[in-house]
């Protein structure tokens, strides 16, 4: 039920002044119509006693003469009057002698319970109720003093309950227009309360949310009642707080405009962990405005374990009054969720004079903040930048460490073939010296992933996937990979062929990885323009593949450095440097994706949409050749260089 209570003053007003009309007009309405219901009820019974009387005089002569006929009209002519219902003569026990009603009927029903109480003398004129709304009277007829029969009258009610309904809906409509006039009042005397308060409460939420805003304070008011000095109180407390504040801004202005430009963040805490002064870096820094940050507490800006730790510092700073030094938290910003976030704080206590008075109780905690996130990122990344050189170091040298015996291996078979063999020998030694050869091509390319070009040079693109794919021959088959090429001639760019055979590797790789159970890899190349509105030429590769697919949440993070979906497996640096790759060519690339939906049918193993994941490059024939590298700029490696 108290969600039926109005939330204003004014409903409130309105609501209970129509209420308190509505019973008032009910009560009115019932006694009005018990008043009137006992008068009406009073001169029927008058009326109907009249007019039995009358009838037991008009009929005594015809009983004694024994003329029926004449009075079987006499009870016809009773009904000329309207509040006559139906007239009946009876004898003294009750058997119909002459009847007559408002419909005409002649049929003579028998007498009801109450009519037939009415038969036992004495005989007098009496008035009776005969059913629920029926108002009934019967007077005896004489012959010379001696009662030998009972006249009856039955009464009309219908033209005295429309005199009544006409009399109730002219008090309803007066009770509905006084409802109407009281709430029409009630509204103007409610608009004059109310709107000082509404003025007030906008007021107050202006003052604890934005207290600055330009325009609003004082309120203006014209009223002379209560409310309208309670604005005026309310004026005077904004004055007094702006005062304050003015005088607190003046006490900070030097501190403000010396940390203002600092290249790291500084803020000041109370008791209540809530912020009470900070520079503009470190609100960049939580990616929120200052006005959101002030009067506001910890746990309202941060969340979760950094919330905690954050709030545990400055406690300790308030209750020992001992600084915290380089403090390492980590968490994430509400506003920037799913990004991982560090920094170093350093926790201080500032005391000041209360009242001239020397004083040693921490007043404020002051906060140094430094965002060491991209340094730990940067460091995170030389780590394993340095683990992947050594790896790619260690790969080359075993490669050339095999290129000798390989050689060795392939004189001793073509010193084999001079041997006279019997042909299945022979074919034994064609099919060993063709594996040797294989081996020895891989070896070379693993060689060139290492062995990267300082300049620009003509590439083959269809070469070079095709090079890509025999380091990944033995895969193809154990997971039975139909691989389809589609290569169009003009596909040649000057470009870095070792890094963009590191960049297809990691694009074919991938692909493999994500159709371990089998399925179709296309490799398209094709001369091409741009997909922007400039139209400059160059080649266009896709890569694309049948695997498994990408959720959304994961292909908006695939180029993000060390984010992986291979957990022990993989580095999460692949799609990064790539991505590093197609912008040092001035290259663009987009990605399409569909994640493999769960089987819908397990008996009959039918499972649900397509899935897949397709990447397509765009490579402008100016691109590295506009660009002025040299020696020194290649020796810087892609993550020293995005750091």
């Amino acid at each position: 039920m108290r969600h039926l209570i109005p939330r204003t003053i004014r409903g409130q007003l309105i609501a209970g002044t129509a209420l308190l009309q509505c019973v008032l007009v009910l009560v009115i309405a019932g006694y009005l119509y018990r008043q009137q219901t006992d008068t009406l009820r009073e001169r029927t019974a008058e009326r109907l006693e009249y007019q039995a009387r009358l009838l037991s005089s008009s009929a005594a002569g015809e009983i004694r003469g024994q003329r029926l006929a004449v009075l079987q009209s006499i009870l016809d002519d009773m009904l000329i009057t309207p509040t006559v219902r139906a007239s009946r003569v009876t004898d003294l026990t009750g058997d119909t002698l002459a009847y007559s009603d408002r419909a005409g009927s002649r049929t003579l029903p028998a007498l009801s319970p109450g009519e037939r109480r009415q038969l036992h003398p004495p005989y007098a004129t009496r008035v009776f109720q005969n059913g629920p709304r029926q108002m009934e009277a019967v007077s005896p007829i004489q012959v010379e003093g001696t009662p030998v029969a009972l006249a009856w009258i039955s009464a009309d009610s219908t033209q005295d309950r429309a005199v009544l309904e006409g009399l109730m809906n002219s008090a309803l409509i007066f009770a509905l227009l006084g409802i109407a006039l009281n709430a029409l009042f009630s509204l103007l005397l409610a608009r004059s309360v109310t709107r000082p308060l509404l003025g007030l409460l906008r007021g107050t939420k202006i003052l604890i949310r934005d207290p600055d805003r330009p325009g609003v304070f004082p309120l203006k008011t014209n009223s002379v009642n209560e409310a309208g000095e309670l604005t005026r109180a309310f004026n005077t407390m904004v004055a007094a707080l702006n005062e304050q504040r003015s005088g607190l801004n003046d006490t900070l202005a030097l501190l403000d405009s010396m940390l203002a430009n600092a290249p790291i963040g500084f803020a000041f805490f109370d008791r209540k962990k809530r912020y009470v002064r900070m520079n503009q870096f470190q609100a960049e820094m939580n990616n929120l405005p200052i006005s959101r940050h002030l009067g506001r507490t910890v746990e309202e800006i941060f969340s979760g374990q950094m919330a905690t730790e954050f709030g545990a510092a400055i406690e300790s700073v308030f209750l020992t009054g001992e600084p915290v030094r380089d403090l390492e938290l980590h968490g994430e910003l509400p506003s920037l969720p799913r990004e991982p976030r560090t920094w170093l704080a350093s926790f201080y206590p500032v005391r000041t004079s209360i009242n001239g008075d020397a004083s040693d109780s921490v007043r404020w905690v002051g906060a140094v903040v430094v965002d060491t996130t991209q340094r730990k990122l940067s460091e995170e990344m030389l780590r394993r930048t340095e683990k992947l050189a050594a790896t790619g170091r260690l790969a080359a040298s075993i490669a050339h460490e095999i290129n000798n015996p390989l050689e060795a291996v392939t004189n001793l078979l073509y010193l084999l073939h001079q041997q006279p063999l019997d042909p299945e020998a022979l074919q034994y030694a064609d099919m060993a010296q063709q594996e040797v050869a294989r081996v020895s091509q891989i070896t070379q390319q693993t060689l060139r992933f290492y062995r990267q070009s300082s300049k620009p040079a003509i590439t083959n693109f269809p070469e070079l996937l095709d090079s890509v794919l025999t380091l990944h021959q033995g895969r193809l088959h154990s997971t039975r990979v139909q691989v389809i090429r589609k290569y169009r001639n003009g596909a040649e760019l000057l470009a870095f062929s070792g890094e963009m055979r590191q960049l297809f590797a990691n694009l074919i790789g991938n692909a493999l990885d994500a159709m371990a159970k089998g399925g179709r890899l296309l490799l398209c190349v094709r001369p091409s323009r741009a997909w922007n509105q400039t139209g400059v030429e160059g080649v266009r590769v896709t890569v694309a593949d049948t695997g498994s697919g990408m959720t959304p949440a994961v292909r908006e993070r695939i180029f993000e450095a060390f984010y992986t979906t291979k957990e022990a497996t993989g580095t999460g640096l692949g799609l990064w440097v790539s991505s590093e790759i197609v912008a040092k060519h001035q290259g663009t690339i987009r990605v399409r994706s569909r994640a493999a939906t769960p089987m819908k049918d397990s008996e009959s193993g039918a499972s649900g949409g397509p899935s897949g994941t397709v990447f397509m490059l765009f490579f402008p024939f100016e691109g590295a050749a506009s660009r002025a590298w040299d020696q020194e700029d290649e020796s810087v490696s892609l993550v020293s260089a995005r750091t």
